[in-house]
C-alpha cells in the first residue's frame, strides 16, 4: 500500500484530536463529578436519570403538600381545642348555677357566657396564611357574622361559608383534606364544628340560650336543657380532635415514605450520573500520557528526512 507523506501529518492530527476530545471529557468528569454531560455520553443512562429526576420532583411536591396540610391541622387543633375548653368552661357555669344561687350572681354568669360566646365566635373566625379555616372552600369568607341585640348582646352567629372541603394530593391518586368546616346543617358530608343536625351539636345558639336562661333566672331550664345541650356540643369536639389526630397521622406516614423515597431516588440518580473519582482520574492520566507520547512520537517522525536515511 502506497503511503503519501501527507499520510502521517493527517492521521496524527486525527489522533491528537481524538485524545484531546476524550482528556476534554475527562477532564469536564473530574471537574464537575458528573459522568453524563449530554445526551449522547450515555443514552440509555440519559433516560433513567431523566425519569429519577422526574420523580423526584414529583415527590418533592407531594412532601410539600404534606407540609402544608400539617401546618393547617395543627392551626385548626390549636383552634379545636381551645373551643373544648371553652365549652368546657360553660358547662361548669350552667352546673354552678342551680337554685342556690342569687340573681346577682346568675348575672355575673351570664355576662361571662357573652365573653366566651365572643371568644368562641373570634376563634372559629381565625385566619391563616390570609385564608378563614372553617368557611369550607369560601375561604376569603369570614365563617360566622354575629348581630346584637338592643342592649349589645349577640343574639345571633351566621354562617357563611359553604359545606365543601377542598383537598390536596399526597400521593398518586391519593387526595386528603385538613380542612373543618364550621357549620353543616344539609345531613350529608363533613361534620361541622359549631354546628352540626346530625349530632345535635350548635354552640352558640346554646350559649346564647344559656346566658338568656341566666339572665332570667330560669334554672330548670339550664339544667334539664342547656346542660345536655352544651353536652352534644363537647361530644361533636370530642369526634373532632379524633378526627384531626387521624388525619395527623396519615400525614406523618406518608410524609415518612416520601422521605425514604426522596433519598433512595437521589442514590439511584448518584449512581447513573456520577463519576468514578478515582477511576477517571487514572483514565484522565492516562490519556494525557498517550497524548504526550503520540506528541513526542510524531515530532520525531516528522522531524526525519530523506538524509536520515542516506547516513
Amino acid at each position: 500500500m502506497r503511503v503519501t507523506s501527507q499520510t502521517f501529518s493527517n492521521v496524527l492530527v486525527g489522533q491528537l484530536s481524538t485524545l484531546a476530545q476524550r482528556q476534554n471529557k475527562l477532564q469536564n468528569q473530574a471537574a464537575t463529578g458528573q459522568r453524563i454531560q449530554f445526551p449522547e455520553d450515555d443514552p440509555t443512562a440519559m433516560r433513567r436519570v431523566l425519569d429519577l429526576q422526574s420523580e423526584a420532583v414529583n415527590i418533592g411536591q407531594y412532601r410539600n403538600n404534606i407540609q402544608s396540610l400539617q401546618e393547617q391541622s395543627k392551626v385548626g387543633y390549636a383552634t379545636i381545642r381551645s373551643m373544648k375548653t371553652l365549652v368546657d368552661r360553660a358547662s361548669e357555669v350552667a352546673t354552678l348555677a342551680d337554685g342556690t344561687k342569687s340573681q346577682v350572681e346568675l348575672d355575673t354568669y351570664a355576662i361571662e357566657i357573652e365573653q366566651l360566646l365572643r371568644s368562641g365566635l373570634q376563634l372559629v373566625n381565625s385566619l391563616h396564611r390570609g385564608d378563614y379555616l372553617f368557611s369550607g372552600t369560601r375561604s376569603d369568607v369570614e365563617p360566622f357574622s354575629l348581630t346584637e341585640d338592643a342592649n349589645g348582646r349577640v343574639n345571633a352567629a351566621t354562617y357563611q361559608g359553604n359545606q365543601s372541603l377542598a383537598s390536596s394530593e399526597i400521593a398518586e391518586k391519593v387526595t386528603a383534606t385538613t380542612m373543618t368546616l364550621g357549620e353543616n346543617n344539609t345531613g350529608t358530608g363533613a361534620r361541622g364544628l359549631v354546628a352540626d343536625s346530625r349530632t345535635g351539636a350548635d354552640l352558640f345558639n346554646h350559649l346564647i340560650s344559656l346566658r338568656d336562661n341566666l339572665l332570667a333566672g330560669n334554672v330548670a331550664a339550664i339544667s334539664t336543657t342547656n346542660l345536655k345541650e352544651l353536652g352534644k356540643d363537647e361530644d361533636n369536639f370530642l369526634f373532632h380532635f379524633g378526627t384531626v389526630g387521624s388525619i395527623q397521622a396519615r400525614l406523618e406516614a406518608a410524609e415518612s415514605i416520601f422521605r425514604s423515597r426522596s433519598q433512595s431516588v437521589e442514590g439511584l440518580v448518584s449512581k447513573e450520573a456520577d463519576s468514578d473519582l478515582a477511576e477517571t482520574l487514572v483514565r484522565l492520566n492516562e490519556t494525557q500520557n498517550a497524548y504526550k507520547a503520540a506528541l513526542q512520537s510524531g515530532g520525531t517522525i516528522l522531524n526525519q528526512s530523506l538524509l536520515d536515511f542516506l547516513r
